[in-house]
């Protein structure tokens, strides 16, 4: 069984025993967290979206929290003397998927 779920404005196929990476959760390492948007369930060839899926849950527990890695952002006009350099670090939580409830 699979399941597909939207968190951070992004979506993501999902089974039971995956992990993954997504946009940070405000949960601490160690905590379940469930996933109310189910966009679709399914199982072999039986596959339900809208509103056959209004109830399914998927369930997981936060394994960690961090920073990724950083990313350099350069902007420069040539001829105008102007450089610019920043960096970004996207915080992210790795999640364990643990069950998907239809």
């Amino acid at each position: 069984m699979y399941a597909v779920i939207k968190t951070g404005g992004k979506q993501y196929r999902v089974k039971a025993g995956d992990t993954l990476r997504v946009e940070k959760l405000n949960a601490e390492p160690g905590n379940t967290v469930t996933f109310d948007d189910v966009l679709l369930v399914g199982a072999g060839d039986a596959i339900k979206v809208g509103k056959d899926v209004a109830g399914a849950q998927v369930t997981a527990v936060i394994t960690e929290a961090g920073r990724g890695q950083k990313v350099v952002v350069f902007k420069k006009r040539r001829r105008k003397n102007y450089r610019l350099t920043q960096g970004h670090r996207q915080s992210y939580s790795s999640v364990r998927i643990e069950s998907i409830k239809e």
